[in-house]
């Protein structure tokens, strides 16, 4: 074998080497990363589409209120008897009745 052959099996190697690592390193971001936030986005929008007139809810603000209607793109909350506001249904944040994660 020559000097050559040998350098140019070394470098082959090599470069495989480097393919497999970037490949890994990129599984490793979609599945620890990508992943479940495109899930965690795909949980939230099913959440807000299907609200309905009485769910508890908290707003992104932390204010916690009653859904007392929906429409298309707002909702208005009942926070005590008589006081009502009007959010945008993105302003939802969860289910009042969730336990967040310590």
């Amino acid at each position: 074998m020559t000097l050559s052959s040998i350098l140019l099996q070394a470098l082959d190697q090599q470069t495989i080497m480097t393919i497999v690592m970037w490949v890994g390193i990129i599984g490793v971001f979609y599945f620890f990363m990508i992943r479940p936030q495109q899930k965690k986005q795909k949980d939230q929008r099913s959440f807000i589409d299907n609200l309905k007139k009485g769910d508890n809810v908290v707003t992104i603000g932390g204010l916690h209120g009653k859904v007392y209607s929906v429409e298309a793109a707002t909702v208005t909350l009942e926070l005590d008897k008589g006081l009502k506001l009007t959010f945008e249904k993105t302003a939802i944040s969860r289910e009042a009745s969730v336990k967040t994660p310590a």
